[in-house]
């Protein structure tokens, strides 16, 4: 059992394990439809994150517990990045208050200068850590290709092929993909061993969810990872080498991906992006529309 201050008479918290999976995606769900008027989580997204070698489970979450109900959690993810949801029959209750405060000891001790999470634009969790303090760093948007829409993309150059990637370019997929994102983004260099635990280890992984763009002479100079959630497809990452931007290459691997996705039964296709990355504008320029909108708020420690 562990205690936290500040939690309501009558419940109990304990650390997660990966079977308490299901019940923590129920929680965010719950909280997504109130927030977003639907679900995008998915318990394969919870399971992918918390399957990384280098996650302790146990250390890094905690439950709430209302009898056997879980009604809130908490996950120190990585150094400054957080998750946190409450059912919505149970904000307003100081049990978010609690477990941020738990997490900013979490991540204290852990060495951590700050830390901060993701939420959903005006949202009760958005409210409640801006009373807390905590600033927006960026903000995000969740952009969706409307189902009877086609991204529209110029033909490949000469020699260029988009294929499905086997496990020999897995270590290639990886460096590509993370020095690509590095160039924005302020976080460490995922090991091989965590990316991959959330890319062809993530649950259901078939071939077709990483498809890698390959030069006349062989090498990998863009991938894209791409998943279905539910009726949706929703593409996690997609990058080019810096070498090969500007040629148009991206609107056709987007135009493959989300094809490959609709031959898998996706009815809508969707991706994030934020103020770091700087391509919002791409993805309005093949007809993708801003679906939701999000901010990454954070706090000193």
């Amino acid at each position: 059992m562990t205690t936290i201050d500040g939690l309501p008479a009558g419940l109990s918290t304990r650390p997660l394990t990966l079977a308490d999976a299901e019940a923590v995606h129920a929680v965010i769900a719950a909280e997504e439809v109130v927030d977003l008027g639907e679900s995008e989580m998915t318990v394969e997204d919870v399971v992918a994150d918390w399957q990384r070698p280098s996650y302790d489970i146990t250390a890094s979450t905690i439950g709430v517990f209302d009898g056997d109900r879980l009604v809130a959690y908490a996950d120190h993810s990585d150094a400054d990045v957080a998750y946190t949801a409450v059912l919505p029959d149970h904000q307003g209750r100081g049990i978010g208050t609690a477990l941020a405060h738990w997490l900013q000891a979490r991540a204290r001790a852990a060495g951590s200068a700050r830390i901060g999470t993701q939420v959903p634009e005006g949202s009760a969790a958005d409210r409640l850590m801006a009373d807390l303090g905590y600033a927006v760093r960026w903000t995000a948007w969740d952009l969706e290709l409307p189902p009877e829409r086609e991204v529209a993309a110029r033909p490949l150059p000469d020699g260029f092929a988009i294929r499905s990637a086997e496990e020999s370019d897995h270590e290639v997929v990886w460096t590509l993909l993370e020095d690509c994102f590095l160039e924005w983004s302020e976080r460490e260099r995922m090991s091989l061993e965590d990316f991959g635990a959330r890319v062809w280890g993530r649950p259901g992984h078939q071939p077709w969810n990483l498809r890698l763009l390959a030069a006349p002479d062989g090498r990998v100079v863009g991938a894209t990872h791409v998943f279905l959630a539910g009726e949706g497809a929703y593409v996690a990452r997609i990058a080019v080498r810096p070498d090969h931007r500007g040629r148009g290459l991206a609107p056709a691997m987007l135009v493959d991906a989300f094809a490959r996705a609709r031959e898998h039964g996706a009815v809508r296709c969707y991706l994030s992006t934020d103020t770091r990355a700087g391509a919002r504008g791409l993805y309005e320029k093949v007809g993708m529309e801003v679906a939701s909108t999000w901010v990454n708020r954070a706090i000193a420690l």
